[in-house]
């Protein structure tokens, strides 16, 4: 899982959004989402599966949870091995449009008294006592969506990004390849006035290729085509980690091609959804007519495209349901996925898409393609090629002039996630260049902030709360001694990855211009396409990261089992040296811990110990495992996010799970690390180690959020927001109970308390 939202700026994955996680968080998806992690992140609601982050990064699919999504993820998501996210703009150096970097900001300080509010009652909500300074001293950003702890700690990344980009954008003869590949990059994206002369004229070879659609096959060559740009359209491919043997990679497709954030915004009946559904219509006409079309026409295209869209959402697979792994689970051939939907015409797709050659393959869905094989035949030509030209311009619109900017941003982040204004061009590059580009521009940003001893100190304290887990596992008495083994045969097998890969990715075969933004947003699509196109029946390479170093978030994998934290999040307020042990266990120990349970979560734990989608648990430990879980998914289930709308128990029930897990077990571990210095340190600033623990990981989650973005996330984000992610843990823990004296019947004190890690 990620750890967090991705931040909450919009993003989109160059490729298909797995969504989000960007992150992909795309909007979201980044990324983070996108978040990548929506992180823009353009996340497939259709795509997107509770609980694991699905990104569809140039067409590939990736699966995994992490920390926190991004804001609103775009639109796509499915198997993909992360992949990078995108925005686009450029500028040519040097130029008036050259955003100077200002001085990065003071660090966050890691525990932070002025945050708290002293007045509220740390039995009744412990969130308030944490948090309530905070929030009251830090409201929203007219650029930002969501603001939290872990935007502000992105923010501060992005400002040494700033930096780095600013220098490796200056023409100088003496960069090297790397300087030169981002500053060119962030160059091009920076020309403002290059970009908006230019209009929509950057996207005509592929509008003329959609315009000249003859027949079926002809669309599903262009979807191929499509799907090479990272244009997300009609369903997704890519590879992934076959799920009975992890080991090796296969081709996997999925359902997709929505431009909503999810299938039930097509299905629902509410006035919400009725007025979501009317924007959108309106949105989408708004960008036909600025693609020269007359509003006449406009408006009969935007419906065509909303009733193609629905149609695919009616096929698509429930969100929730499809947290379940047997639900993804359907091996076949080629010629049996023929003979399922035969008016896919898959043999040709994936000659077209230039994928190898392969026999058998993951259909996610197969309902989906059911379905919509009789779509592809009752939709007039002319219809598809509206819906086509729509996702073009929908994926590249960021890349395009003011006016598709402008229209972009007033309905995907203003109208559904309650943005007030558009982030400054500077830091939409900056973002786009980390998506396209990431393992280049990670590694002057290693150099400046992290080094080997960060991954050295982060590995000591990882090591410490697996020691913690394993001991937790024995300590179960729910959980017979059979399951027990294999649980800690599970656990030993973890891999761990710390701040940056070992071996950089590298970007050499791809084509960057000083003065072609558009295309170079397209040839990363389709760098990034190819990449992981070439993983099908190869090993599965299990250094890759699926996030990019200056990321803040982190991430576990099933099929890899292992744990993933970027540079980015390794820093002040989850992680300072200089500060005691109880604010760093309650921090990054919290964040390490919940990325451990998430392989003992309701999908991790029927993955087992080599990444396999096979079951190690006894009958009767299966069923009281699933009895446990279920307290914490009508736990949840009954919290209100926004409105009358409640958050989806089933949905947040892996990161759920993963919070309060991972604070149990980083508890334990801060007990036995002041054991082995001798005892319990003294009070620091009035407060005991253990109130001091549990105040740094409430004021992780410390954050605001626009109501619309609220409403967004509680369809689609499998995260719980700030609040019950810390009120919801600690009215489980009978620690935090007996660290401030709470009693029974006080609110942060639940009757009847979920536990299952």
């Amino acid at each position: 899982m990620t750890l967090h939202h991705l931040p909450s700026t919009p993003r989109r994955f160059s490729g298909v959004r797995w969504g989000s996680w960007k992150v992909v968080v795309s909007n979201g998806a980044p990324s983070p989402a996108g978040h990548r992690l929506r992180i823009e992140t353009k996340q497939s609601a259709a795509m997107a599966d509770s609980g694991w982050s699905q990104i569809e990064s140039c067409g590939k699919l990736t699966r995994f949870s992490f920390l926190v999504s991004g804001s609103a993820m775009r639109s796509t998501i499915f198997f993909l091995l992360f992949c990078s996210f995108s925005l686009a703009f450029s500028q040519s150096a040097p130029s008036p449009n050259k955003a100077p970097a200002s001085p990065v900001p003071p660090r966050i300080p890691s525990f932070d008294k002025t945050a708290m509010d002293p007045s509220a009652d740390p039995c009744v909500n412990f969130y308030q006592y944490a948090c309530g300074g905070w929030m009251a001293k830090n409201p929203i950003p007219g650029d930002q969506s969501r603001w939290g702890r872990f935007d502000e700690l992105q923010e501060r990344n992005y400002d040494i990004l700033h930096g780095i980009l600013e220098k490796a954008a200056i023409p100088n003869p003496k960069r090297d390849a790397v300087m030169q590949k981002i500053g060119d990059n962030y160059a091009a994206c920076m020309d403002e006035t290059r970009v908006n002369a230019l209009g929509a004229k950057p996207i005509q070879t592929e509008l003329q290729r959609i315009e000249a659609i003859k027949s079926r096959q002809d669309v599903i060559k262009t979807v191929a085509y499509l799907h090479s740009i990272g244009v997300n359209s009609l369903f997704g491919f890519g590879p992934g980690p076959n799920m009975h043997d992890a080991s090796q990679m296969i081709a996997n497709v999925d359902q997709g091609g929505l431009g909503l954030p999810d299938r039930d915004y097509y299905l629902k009946a509410d006035p919400k959804s009725v007025e979501t559904r009317e924007r959108y219509v309106a949105h989408v006409e708004k960008m036909f007519e600025l693609l020269g079309d007359k509003p006449d026409s406009a408006e009969a295209e935007a419906k065509t495209v909303l009733q193609i869209e629905t149609d695919l959402a009616k096929a698509s697979m429930d969100r929730a349901e499809r947290r379940n792994p047997a639900k993804r689970d359907h091996l076949m051939s080629v010629a049996e996925l023929n003979t399922l939907a035969p008016n896919f015409e898959f043999t040709r797709y994936f000659a077209d898409a230039n994928a190898p050659k392969f026999d058998k393959l993951n259909v996610l869905n197969p309902e989906f393609f059911k379905q919509v094989n009789g779509t592809l035949d009752s939709v007039p030509i002319a219809d598809w090629k509206t819906y086509l030209r729509w996702h073009l311009v929908r994926t590249t619109a960021p890349a395009l002039s003011e006016p598709f900017i402008e229209e972009d941003f007033a309905f995907e982040r203003k109208y559904m996630n309650g943005q007030k204004e558009i982030q400054a061009r500077w830091k939409r590059c900056v973002i786009r260049t980390d998506h396209q580009l990431g393992e280049a521009l990670g590694q002057p940003y290693v150099d400046e902030t992290f080094g080997v001893e960060g991954k050295q100190r982060t590995l000591k304290m990882v090591n410490a709360i697996e020691k913690a887990m394993g001991e937790d596992i024995q300590d179960l008495a729910w959980m017979t001694d059979e399951t027990k083994k294999q649980a800690d045969v599970k656990l030993r097998a973890v891999n761990n990855h710390i701040g940056y890969p070992d071996k950089w990715r590298d970007y050499s075969k791809l084509t960057i211009k000083r003065d072609d933004a558009l295309r170079n947003y397209l040839r990363a699509n389709t760098f990034e396409e190819n990449r992981q196109l070439n993983k099908i029946g190869k090993p599965v390479d299990r250094s890759e990261w699926s996030m990019s170093p200056p990321t803040v978030n982190a991430y576990y994998r099933p099929p890899m089992n292992d744990i993933n934290f970027p540079a980015g999040i390794l820093q002040p307020p989850f992680y300072d040296n200089n500060i005691d042990d109880a604010v760093n266990y309650g921090g990054i120990g919290a964040v390490i811990g919940h990325e451990l349970t998430h392989g003992f979560d309701d999908q991790g734990s029927q993955y087992d110990a080599l990444g396999n989608f096979h079951s190690w648990w006894t009958p009767a430990d299966r069923a009281e495992f699933d009895k446990r879980t279920q307290c914490l998914a009508d736990q949840y289930a009954s919290y209100v996010a926004v409105d009358d709308v409640h958050l989806n128990g089933k949905l947040t029930l892996g990161e759920n799970t993963a919070d309060n897990g991972g604070v149990r077990i980083s508890y334990l571990a801060l007990q036995d690390a002041m054991t082995q210095k001798g005892g319990k340190p003294a009070e620091i600033d009035g407060f005991k180690p253990e109130q001091r623990f549990f105040l740094s990981y409430g004021q992780i989650w410390c954050q605001n959020v626009t109501p619309e973005n609220s409403r967004l996330r509680a369809f689609t984000d499998p995260h719980s927001p700030g609040k019950y992610r810390v009120n919801g843990v600690v009215s489980n823990s009978a620690e935090f109970q007996k660290a401030f004296g709470c009693k029974a019947g006080q609110p942060m004190v639940r009757e009847n308390a979920c536990h299952v890690w």
